[in-house]
């Protein structure tokens, strides 16, 4: 897992701001979704980790009204200080724009009072976003057409994985192990309620609902009866007008993950040591608070107690499921273990939460790759890859 050599990576364009011959890098951070705290913290990690020997660095925020900033690289006030103190973007300050010049992305600075100027060429992005509006294709569909490179899955892999409906349905088609589940669109609880209350019915309680295309568990209701459904559908509404609904998997089911990296040399994804997420306390479930607030109780287990067999298993499956959605870069997939020993899918996570805490940096510092060399792997990936179809 060792660094490839700098004659591997692309010569920045010979602009002034460029003039260090080191690939400039942008980390991209903030968005329009309900998880613009989280891209906050960790593009606070990515700033830190980054190797500035090795790269320029230009932190860019987009506010929550999708303005994008030239940001200061204040990384302190990027860090959750509770509940209620969630860090954002600062949208006081300079306003961005991406420009596509002679097939190459460049930014400008426009300032009020004064002429638009160029701030320099960049030569990849890293897109620490999630949710809506970041994750799910939408601004790897940006990048795209203005030819920049950018770390993690492209536009298709990137949507698909941020819809738990068609996520569901790609997996099902890989013949991938899943739970039941429904899915509840706009039109459809709007015209027929009562056939969507059965299919969830069908299911049997406990449910899980869940706004469709949502992260970091915002919106998210444990369900143990009928008369608990439609408060809880319409708090998922809240964040997504379309739902998915999925059965529980049951009393001594285990939460386990593994993380998954593109492989430099173009061979098949490597996969880390499995952990396991046990949630203690008062929580019903992996809620926002018992993954973001440090005073929650939650116990991390890098690398999980798992039978050999079984941690094998993780791992093959979660390889297959990063093919089946041809994802590129990175991904963390989740899953269950249920009692009976089965290993079921839950989700994968295109961009997944990456401060030195979260478990994807986690599992992958327990497989031999450090934090700060994981950021430059992901770096050296978008480097080495061209924009267009591939």
């Amino acid at each position: 897992m060792s660094a490839p050599s700098s004659a591997a990576v692309p010569t920045p364009a010979q602009d002034p701001a460029s003039a260090t011959g080191k690939p400039r890098v942008a980390v991209l951070f903030g968005g329009r979704s309900s998880e613009h705290a989280i891209s906050c913290v960790t593009a606070a990690s990515v700033l830190e980790a980054i190797d500035r020997d090795a790269y320029d660095v230009v932190p860019i925020g987009i506010a929550k009204d999708g303005r994008w900033v030239l940001e200061s690289g204040d990384t302190a006030r990027l860090a959750i200080e509770g509940p209620d103190r969630l860090p954002e973007v600062d949208d006081s300050l300079p306003i961005l724009s991406i420009a596509q010049d002679g097939g190459a992305g460049s930014m400008v600075v426009h300032e009020s009072g004064a002429v638009p100027h160029a701030l320099g060429h960049v030569d990849v992005v890293f897109p620490v976003l999630h949710g809506p509006f970041g994750e799910d294709g939408t601004i790897q569909g940006l990048f795209e057409i203005a030819d920049v490179r950018y770390v993690g899955s492209g536009v298709l892999a990137s949507s698909v994985g941020m819809d738990k409906h068609y996520m569901k349905v790609v997996f099902q088609a890989a013949g991938l192990p899943l739970l039941p589940y429904a899915v509840i669109t706009d039109r459809r609880w709007r015209n027929d309620p009562e056939a969507c209350r059965a299919e969830v019915d069908a299911l049997g309680y406990p449910v899980f609902v869940k706004p469709c295309r949502g992260g970091s568990s915002i919106g998210i209701s444990k369900v143990r009866s009928r008369e608990e459904l439609d408060a809880a559908l319409e708090e998922a509404r809240r964040w997504d007008p379309k739902v998915v609904v999925e059965a529980a998997a049951g009393d001594g089911a285990r939460e386990i993950e593994c993380g998954v990296l593109e492989s430099l040399g173009g061979a098949a994804p490597e996969t880390s040591v499995v952990a396991e997420i046990t949630v203690e306390g008062d929580h019903d479930f992996y809620d926002f608070a018992a993954k973001y607030l440090p005073e929650e109780a939650t116990r991390l287990d890098v690398p999980a107690a798992l039978d050999d067999v079984v941690a094998d298993e993780v791992r093959r499956l979660s390889a297959a499921a990063f093919d089946a959605l041809s994802c590129e870069g990175l991904a963390r997939v989740d899953f269950f273990l249920l009692p009976d020993g089965r290993v079921v899918l839950n989700e994968i996570n295109t961009m997944p939460g990456f401060t030195p805490t979260s478990m994807f940096p986690r599992m992958w510092a327990a497989s031999g790759l450090p934090y700060p060399e994981l950021v430059d792997r992901l770096l050296q990936l978008a480097l080495r890859r061209r924009t267009g179809l591939r």
